[in-house]
């Protein structure tokens, strides 16, 4: 991506979203207001319109992700957005998006729950209804953004990794980096790398909608465009029929894993701050990253050695690189709001090799630097005097 940028803006999150997925084609959204989302709503309302595209207010979220879904197989770049409950209610057709090898992208704000919970208060606990919310082993990819910048660039991100690898994206974000304004920078029209789905490139009759290519993805025809095209949640075959034949059921599930995890170079990002001689590493995401980094800025200041790991790709965890992080550090700390959602994944990814503590918040408040400052500074003064 080039450094060419244009004028800066005061940007909201959820704006800065709605910038994003219209950078990368998205051209239609089916969605129901829930705080704290709205805004990504009401502003794709506003947009969609003078770009040619549609906004549809659905009667409930099971029906946007089911419109979300009828888009984007007619062709067209289509995203969601929605929190707490209402990314509840949209799991059966996300499943049945990955099943059916359907570009598209959830945006999932999240709020303090369960249940309505405080609509209004930050939380990370959809991490792992991210992951797991639909039923079965399904592919997922999911982004969490630190930054309104960030918003931008992982909306675009997203709409990208959803077309090049026909599975549903979530933009996992957190209340307040939806709803926090920022000064940003954002790259100029035509800067930005755009992926469009692959087409099939022989004949209608010789087509198969489900035989992939080399890479695990098969080409995607739009309906309409006189492709015989059967789409269905059921184990198919390559002509997309039912069945249940169980050689081509596992080889199904397992080619839509593949096409994931034979990628993870491409997949998968992570950022790191102060890593090279640290000691005692934070692991944060979302809005609690910007915490940990004033947290690991403080205790440098102090004289601990200190660093910041982030997981910007959330799923598929980046389990290669907290491994490779475990070899080299003391102590690990993961800070989230939530009582240790990935921390477990962190505490299996380094086997046993360094100890692994948790930093955790449910109260509706986000986790501030002086408790994860304290933190270090407490398993620092653990592994002196041990």
């Amino acid at each position: 991506m080039s450094d060419v940028v244009e004028m800066a803006r005061l940007m909201q999150g959820n704006e800065a979203v709605v910038e994003g997925a219209l950078a990368a084609g998205v051209r239609f959204f089916a969605g129901y207001p829930i705080t704290p989302s709205t805004e990504i709503a009401e502003l794709m309302a506003e947009r969609l319109p003078g770009l040619g595209g549609k906004f549809i207010q659905m009667e409930d979220e099971i029906a946007s992700m089911a419109a979300v879904i009828g888009a984007s197989l007619a062709g067209v770049k289509a995203l969601t957005a929605t929190s707490g409950p209402g990314f509840s209610l949209k799991q059966e057709n996300i499943g049945y998006a990955a099943m059916a090898e359907i570009p598209c992208v959830i945006v999932n704000v999240q709020r303090w729950g369960p249940s309505t919970g405080i609509p209004t208060a930050p939380s990370q606990g959809d991490v792992m209804q991210a992951r797991w919310g639909t039923h079965g082993d399904h592919p997922v990819i999911v982004l969490c953004p630190a930054s309104v910048r960030e918003a931008y660039m992982l909306a675009i991100r997203a709409v990208n990794l959803s077309e090049k690898y026909r599975v549903p994206v979530i933009l996992l974000m957190d209340e307040v980096i939806g709803h926090m304004r920022e000064r940003v920078v954002l790259p100029r029209a035509g800067e930005v790398e755009i992926i469009e789905r692959k087409k099939p490139a022989g004949e209608p009759k010789d087509y198969y909608p489900y035989r992939p290519d080399e890479d695990g993805v098969p080409p995607m025809a739009n309906f309409g465009d006189g492709y015989r095209y059967h789409v269905t949640g059921l184990v198919h075959d390559e002509q997309g029929n039912p069945t249940t034949d169980p050689r081509v059921a596992e080889s199904l599930i397992l080619r839509l894993h593949r096409k994931i995890y034979d990628h993870l170079d491409d997949v998968v990002t992570v950022e790191g701050y102060q890593l090279e001689d640290a000691e005692v590493v934070v692991v944060a995401y979302g809005a609690v990253a910007r915490s940990a980094k004033r947290a690991v800025k403080d205790a440098r200041a102090a004289g601990i050695k200190a660093g910041l790991f982030r997981p910007v790709t959330i799923w598929p965890f980046p389990e290669k690189e907290v491994a490779e992080l475990a070899v080299r550090v003391r102590h690990i700390i993961v800070a989230e709001m939530n009582l240790g959602q990935l921390k477990g994944e962190v505490e299996r990814a380094v086997q046993g090799r360094v100890r692994v503590t948790g930093v955790n918040r449910l109260n509706g408040e986000l986790i501030t630097f002086d408790e994860i400052l304290s933190a270090v500074k407490e398993v620092t003064s653990d592994a002196q005097s041990g």
